[in-house]
C-alpha cells in the first residue's frame, strides 16, 4: 500500500479528518469502513505526539473510581476485551500488582474498588482481582521488605504508536486517503453543502480539495485549529496536562506490572518494557508551553525516581534513566484549582450542523478510542445522510489474522507463543528474538517482507532493508525517527552510531520531497 498519488485539484471527499493521532485514525477507519470517502491529513507523522506518549495501557482506570468517574470506567472496561481481541499481536493482557501501604488508602477501600473494577463490565478474557502475600509472590521479591500484602488485578498492554498506524492502514484498505506531513492550512465553508480546504504537502505544494464534512481531531491543537484554520469560535476549552515517563534498565525479572500509590494520592506505574527495560510513569502537571516539542523536566525525573524508590529495594537514580518521553493530554477543562490528576479523561463530541458539518473531538483516552470513533461516525453519517451501520466492535486490525496470514492450520494458533514456536520452526535461519519482535509488531503482515534470501542488507542489528522498505511503502515511515521510536522502539536497543546508520540509510533511500 503506497501513499496515494496526489489527487486532482477538484478531488472531493465525504469527510476530511484533521489529525493523525488515535482519535483521528480511529474515526477515519470507522467512516471508511461504512463506505464514505475519507481523507485524513496529519501535519507530522502518525502518532507523533500525544498518542505515542501514553503509559501504553488498555485499562479502565482504577484510580478514576476515586473521583466517581463510574461511567468512564465502565465504558473503558467494556472496551478492554474488544480491543484485545482486535489486535493480539500489539495488545495483550497484563497483571498488575499493587503493594498495600497502610499509610495510603485502607485495604477495605482498595478491595471495594477492585470489586467494582471486576464487575462494572463483563469480563471473558481477563481474570479477576485477588489479594496477595508478597512474601511468597514473585512480585514481592524486588520490593522493600515492609510491603507484606498486596493486590493483583488485570488490565492490558498496547503498543500505542503501532495501534495508530494499524488504524490508518485499515482505513486505507477500506479506501481512505492518508496524507502525513500534510498540513491543513485553511478550511472554509462553502455554504451548507461543504468545505473548501487547502492542504500544504511536505514539498510546499498547496492542494485544494473539497469535503462535505470536517472532523477536528487535532488533540491539544483542537482549539487552535478552530480559531486559526477554520475561523470558528471554540465552544469548549481544553486543559493541557503534561504526562512524562522515564525508562530505566530492567528493575525486576518477572512479567507483572506494578501500580504504586504516592503520598500525594497520585499513582505511578512500573511496567516491563522492551525486554531489557522498565517503564515508569506518569506525571500530571499543568502545561502552557509549545505543543510541537514537549520534554520532561528535571522536577519530573526527580519525582518519578523518588516515588518508585519508595517501593523498590534498589533505588531508582536519575542517572539510571536511559530514555524519557512526554506528551500533552488535551483534557476537558475543569473547575479552576482542580488537581490535574483529577481532571476527567472522558471525551465530548461537538457537532456543528448550522451549515456544512464540523465535528470537534474534545478529550479522550486510548482505551475508549474505538467507542469515540463509533459515536463520531454515527453522528456524521446521520448528518450526511450516508454510510452503513457500525462495524468495528467485532473487526480485527491488520496482522491479527494469524492462522490465515501465516498460512497455519485453522485453530492451531491459540495465542502468540504458539505462533512464535511455529515461526521459529519455519525459519531456523533467523534469531528467535527477531522473529518475536516482527510477530509482535506486524502479526501476519510480516509475511509481506519475510522471504528467504530477500531481507537485504542489515542496516543496524536486527533491522534489515526489507523491513525498512515495508515500513515506507505500507506504514508511511519517512525518516529514522518514524522507524526507531514509533513503528518500533529499536532506538532503545541501538547505539548512537547504529541509530545514525539508520538515519543515513533513510536519507539516502527516502526522498524528502514529493507528494504523499
Amino acid at each position: 500500500m503506497n501513499d496515494h498519488p496526489r489527487a486532482s485539484p477538484t478531488a472531493s471527499y465525504d469527510v476530511l479528518v484533521v489529525g493523525g493521532g488515535i482519535n483521528g485514525a480511529g474515526i477515519a477507519r470507522d467512516l471508511a469502513g461504512r463506505g464514505l470517502s475519507v481523507l485524513l491529513a496529519e501535519k507530522d507523522d502518525l502518532a507523533a505526539h500525544t498518542s505515542s506518549a501514553s503509559t501504553k495501557l488498555i485499562h479502565g482506570g482504577l484510580r478514576y473510581l476515586e473521583y466517581y468517574e463510574f461511567g468512564l470506567v465502565r465504558k473503558a472496561l467494556a472496551e478492554r476485551e474488544v480491543l484485545l481481541r482486535s489486535a493480539p499481536h500489539i495488545m495483550w493482557p497484563l497483571r498488575f500488582v499493587m503493594p498495600h501501604d497502610p499509610a495510603m488508602r485502607p485495604a477495605w477501600m482498595i478491595r471495594i474498588g477492585l470489586f467494582l473494577y471486576d464487575h462494572l463490565a463483563r469480563r471473558e478474557l481477563l481474570p479477576g482481582s485477588r489479594g496477595l502475600n508478597l512474601r511468597q509472590h514473585p512480585a514481592g521479591a524486588p520490593l522493600q521488605s515492609r510491603f507484606k500484602q498486596g493486590f493483583e488485578y488485570s488490565d492490558g498492554w498496547v503498543d500505542d504508536a503501532r495501534l495508530v498506524v494499524l488504524l490508518a492502514m485499515d482505513a486505507a484498505e477500506h479506501g481512505a486517503r492518508i496524507c502525513t506531513r500534510c498540513e491543513v492550512t485553511q478550511v472554509q465553508r462553502t455554504g451548507d453543502t461543504g468545505w473548501q480546504v487547502n492542504l500544504r504537502h511536505r514539498d510546499g505544494h498547496i492542494e485544494p480539495v473539497q469535503a462535505r464534512a470536517v472532523v477536528n481531531a487535532t488533540g491539544p491543537w483542537a482549539s487552535q485549529f478552530l480559531r486559526d484554520s477554520a475561523q470558528h469560535k471554540a465552544v469548549r476549552s481544553l486543559r493541557h496536562v503534561k504526562g512524562s515517563h522515564i525508562v530505566v534498565p530492567r528493575v525486576f525479572e518477572h512479567d507483572y506490572a506494578y501500580i504504586f500509590q504516592n503520598a500525594d494520592r497520585r499513582i505511578i506505574f512500573a511496567i516491563p518494557y522492551e525486554r531489557d527495560f522498565t517503564l515508569i510513569g506518569t506525571t500530571d502537571i499543568e502545561y502552557h508551553g509549545g505543543l510541537d516539542a514537549v520534554h520532561i523536566n528535571q522536577d519530573e525525573v526527580s519525582y518519578l525516581c523518588e516515588q518508585a524508590s519508595r517501593y523498590f529495594q534498589k533505588p531508582i537514580r536519575e542517572q539510571d534513566v536511559v530514555w524519557s518521553y512526554s506528551g500533552v493530554r488535551p483534557l476537558l477543562d475543569a473547575a479552576e484549582g482542580t488537581d490535574a490528576s483529577a481532571v476527567t479523561r472522558d471525551y465530548e463530541l461537538e457537532l456543528d450542523t448550522q451549515a456544512a458539518p464540523l465535528m470537534s473531538v474534545w478529550g479522550g483516552k486510548i482505551t475508549t478510542f474505538r467507542k469515540l470513533a463509533e459515536e463520531a461516525a454515527d453522528r456524521l453519517c446521520a448528518a450526511l445522510g450516508a454510510g452503513n451501520a457500525a462495524w468495528t466492535a467485532h473487526a480485527s486490525l491488520p496482522g491479527a489474522d494469524l492462522c490465515k496470514g501465516l498460512e497455519l492450520p485453522a485453530g492451531s494458533v491459540k495465542d502468540m507463543p504458539h505462533a512464535l514456536e511455529m515461526l521459529v520452526r519455519q525459519h531456523p535461519e533467523l534469531p528467535p528474538a527477531l522473529l518475536q519482535r516482527w510477530l509482535r509488531s506486524y502479526g501476519s503482515r510480516l509475511q509481506t517482507f519475510l522471504k528467504v534470501g530477500a531481507l537485504g542488507q542489515q542496516v543496524a542489528p536486527g533491522l534489515f532493508e526489507a523491513e525498512l522498505h515495508y515500513l515506507h511503502q505500507h506504514e508511511w515511515a519517512r525518516c529514522a525517527d518514524d522507524v526507531l521510536w514509533r513503528r518500533s522502539k529499536l532506538g532503545l536497543h541501538l547505539t548512537e552510531t547504529e541509530r545514525q546508520q539508520v538515519a543515513s540509510w533513510c536519507q539516502q533511500h527516502w526522498p524528502t520531497s514529493g507528494p504523499n
